[in-house]
């Protein structure tokens, strides 16, 4: 089904208040994230280290939980705005020590790796450098207290001046170095025309378990002297950026037309429906919910036991494509009232895996793979193990298995991969002119693989 689908099953939040350890060298050391290059290279992250500073969205500090950050009006978008134009992105996020804190944030321009531009702030920054986050208030009605801030950007104070990827930065006011978290969104300008589609893989050998994306960009009316040499292509899946293909060349050029059309190298595993669950009443039990527990100062939820649907037929079922929806049914206010619970996590294994890590994936946990979200194996028991503290809500998520030394996480161990899988894709298009010293983002297009 397609992800949007679920709207009508989901209540979208109707009463939103707008009320009022470790060090984050940003230039020096935001490159140590990625290094990727045109051949398709992915990421080189360091997910074993709880401190590592990453050019991702990540969250730095324990005491901050559910961060969003969308496009007003839709709280399911991607944080993508159009440049110069009226559209806003909303950021919120809770601070647990249910105190006030002097939070303030600043913007970085960044190359379509994610790597820090060459540009000065006055270069990509209209307005001022820094600026508070004003807007805040706090809980009401629940165990966890908390203090919700929230931020609407661009804004009088700050705006960005130039397309491309963007890396939001939280940080205490007047420290710039005590990060505490950052947030990946982008601003494009629509100067060519994407036209795509989602199909079972053409290789015999993956065409029940891997989807195709073929497309073709229209320039007519903007200039690129060399496409092979001045655009960069990047192709993602759902959420997730460790399986995002970079670095694709066209195959052909006919005119105006740069064609994509490989049998190889735009392919992804098809995966599955994500699994999910519903919190959004904490008084009774709800979708994927076997019990709800009271517990000092928070609530515990336990799943149903997973199991393992590697070889199990494809269902069609409604998702949201790895993402969550902060909501409660107890209360009116979905931002102020939606209390925190502890969320079990559990999934059948006869025995640990040795060559590699389990995780929860999805934007439930930033889609990172990390120590907050890597599974412990129960020996007696015989399952992996994982609880997460999680506002009310509709959550979606899936287990996937990062081996030793690779970046590319394996959804299909455990979900198995179907070519008629739903998923949600989306191709960015990049240009460098010559001349230039970043990366403007000169195209987007969205694609939902609806295969029937």
């Amino acid at each position: 089904m397609n992800a949007f689908l679920i709207l009508y099953m989901i209540t979208i939040p109707s009463n939103t208040s707008q009320a009022n350890n470790g060090n984050f060298s940003v230039i020096e050391n935001i490159k140590k994230e990625i290094n990727a290059v045109s051949q398709n290279t992915p990421p080189d992250n360091d997910y074993y280290q709880s401190d590592f500073e990453r050019t991702g969205s990540y969250i730095y500090r324990n005491n901050v939980k559910s961060v969003l950050f969308n496009r007003k009006g839709w709280g399911f978008s991607p944080p993508i705005i159009d440049l110069n134009s009226s559209e806003k992105l909303v950021l919120r996020f809770d601070d647990l020590d249910a105190d006030y804190k002097n939070y303030a944030y600043t913007i970085i321009h960044c190359d379509a790796h994610w790597q820090p531009s060459d540009l000065m702030e006055y270069e990509y920054i209209e307005g001022f450098y820094e600026d508070r986050i004003s807007n805040y208030a706090f809980s009401r009605n629940t165990r966890k207290p908390f203090t919700h801030y929230w931020l609407e950007f661009p804004n009088a104070n700050m705006q960005p001046k130039l397309s491309g990827n963007y890396l939001l930065k939280v940080f205490i006011d007047g420290s710039p170095d005590e990060v505490i978290f950052t947030r990946r969104f982008m601003v494009f300008e629509q100067k060519v025309n994407i036209s795509a589609t989602v199909n079972q893989a053409t290789d015999l050998y993956f065409r029940d378990i891997k989807q195709e994306i073929d497309f073709t960009i229209n320039t007519s009316g903007y200039a690129i002297s060399n496409p092979y040499r001045d655009l960069r292509v990047l192709i993602r899946q759902n959420g997730r950026w460790d399986n995002a293909i970079y670095g694709l060349q066209p195959r052909l050029v006919q005119g105006n037309e740069l064609i994509y059309d490989y049998e190889d190298g735009n392919l992804f595993h098809g995966g599955n429906e994500f699994r999910n669950f519903d919190t959004k009443s904490l008084r009774y039990r709800s979708l994927n919910v076997a019990e709800i527990n009271s517990i000092p100062n928070a609530w515990e939820v336990i799943l149903s036991p997973d199991k393992e649907r590697r070889f199990m037929s494809y269902t069609s079922q409604n998702d949201i494509n790895g993402k969550f929806l902060i909501k409660t049914e107890d209360y009116p206010d979905d931002m102020l009232e939606s209390d925190y619970a502890w969320v079990h996590f559990t999934l059948a294994q006869n025995q640990p895996l040795t060559d590699g890590n389990v995780y929860v994936m999805g934007e439930l946990t930033d889609w990172n793979f990390s120590q907050k979200n890597r599974m412990k194996y129960n020996y007696r028991d015989s399952q992996y193990e994982l609880k997460l503290l999680l506002k009310q809500g509709f959550y979606d998520y899936q287990y996937v298995y990062l081996e030793d030394g690779k970046d590319v996480a394996d959804v299909s161990r455990f979900e198995g991969s179907h070519s008629i899988a739903e998923n949600d894709y989306t191709i960015y298009v990049y240009h460098r002119k010559p001349g230039n010293v970043h990366d403007s983002l000169v195209g987007v297009q969205y694609i939902n693989s609806g295969i029937d």
